[in-house]
């Protein structure tokens, strides 16, 4: 059975049907991955650290074949209570993953202890993977595929995590800081850590944006989001600044390039909403449009025309390509597509 949706998910790992006998946790996020894993195993056991109740596995435990997994589903639980099972996988090895697919087949068909649990963490699973689908065609097995987070799941970490330090963020300085975050989990609550403590755990103290700036810095993304920005608002000079400025910060003309290609890709996205319906400001929230930049980018939407995009884009992929040649001029290759791109933009009325 495959989980997806993200109450079902929490009902799952909060309260595990007592008839299930496994669960697959994998994902490009290992972070996230083992977050949920860790969450799971103690809602299975009350000790998921005690070693004569818990194995724990890797792949280099079972890749010689001598049924190791099996032998330790098989086992019972010496201490009473429900005996726990986990393996990690880290997807760089096909022999671990067939060989943990017949070892949850067999489980959950009842061929090994019905009272053990197994928990296996693995990586990004494609659709031929053995083991996802075992997992996923398995009748007493929880199928829990862990994708990158979205802007709601950030803020929920953060605001969860600043709220048991009992300290916070106002609404604009959360919502440039989840902008700011890494994608993986992991880093991420890292980062959210390192900000309680920077505020103060326990001060009761809120940060507003001018506050959270101190703890941010300027960083190398936002200047080439800025200049993305100024470039396709018709304003080359803000824009080479910011180029400029981004080279200074350790960034080179690949990355410059990527922005303004992020930029392009942003307002085609938002075009195709709303040519589906979608409310503008809905659209611009959809594609990580920060609301203070909301107006200014709803302006570019509607003078940059889908047709205006598809001539620019080629345009694009030759400058990306141009930047990775050994010994090119990277920073004035950037520079060049957006001093252009500005000037198409000015020549739309922007």
């Amino acid at each position: 059975m495959i989980l997806a949706k993200r109450p079902e998910v929490e009902r799952f790992l909060s309260a595990p049907d007592r008839n299930t006998r496994a669960a697959v946790i994998w994902g490009k996020d290992r972070s996230g991955v083992h977050e949920r894993a860790d969450r799971l195993a103690k809602a299975v056991t009350e000790r998921p650290d005690d070693p004569f109740n818990v194995a724990l596995l890797t792949e280099l435990d079972i890749e010689k074949g001598d049924a190791r997994l099996e032998e330790e589903l098989s086992a019972l639980s010496l201490l009473g209570g429900r005996r726990l099972v986990r393996l990690k996988l880290t997807g760089e090895r096909s022999g671990p993953e067939r060989i943990a697919a017949e070892a949850l087949a067999a489980h959950v068909g009842g061929a090994l202890n019905p009272d053990c649990f197994l928990i296996i963490e693995a990586g990004g699973l494609d659709r031929s993977s053995p083991l996802r689908k075992a997992a996923e065609k398995a009748d007493r097995c929880v199928c829990i595929p862990v994708y990158e987070d979205e802007a709601g799941d950030v803020v929920r970490l953060v605001r969860e995590a600043l709220g048991a330090d009992k300290v916070g963020l106002t609404p604009e300085a959360l919502q440039v800081l989840v902008s700011r975050l890494p994608k993986e989990r992991g880093v991420a609550r890292q980062e959210v850590e390192r900000l309680a403590l920077y505020i103060g755990p326990g001060s009761g103290a809120v940060l507003g944006l001018a506050d959270l700036t101190g703890f941010l810095g300027v960083e190398p993304e936002a200047s080439l989001a800025d200049a993305a920005n100024d470039a396709f608002g018709g304003r080359p000079g803000p824009a080479q600044s910011a180029l400029r400025r981004a080279r200074a910060e350790g960034e080179g003309g690949p990355a410059a390039v990527r922005a303004l290609s992020q930029h392009l890709q942003r307002l085609r996205k938002a075009q195709a909403l709303q040519a589906d319906g979608t409310d503008p400001q809905a659209a611009a929230k959809q594609v990580g449009v920060f609301w203070k930049n909301e107006k200014e980018f709803l302006r570019q939407v509607r003078a940059w025309r889908p047709a205006l995009l598809d001539v620019l884009q080629p345009e694009v992929f030759e400058a990306d390509r141009a930047c990775k040649q050994t010994g090119s001029p990277d920073g004035l290759i950037a520079e060049r597509l957006a001093l252009s791109i500005a000037a198409r933009a000015r020549r739309l009325g922007l």
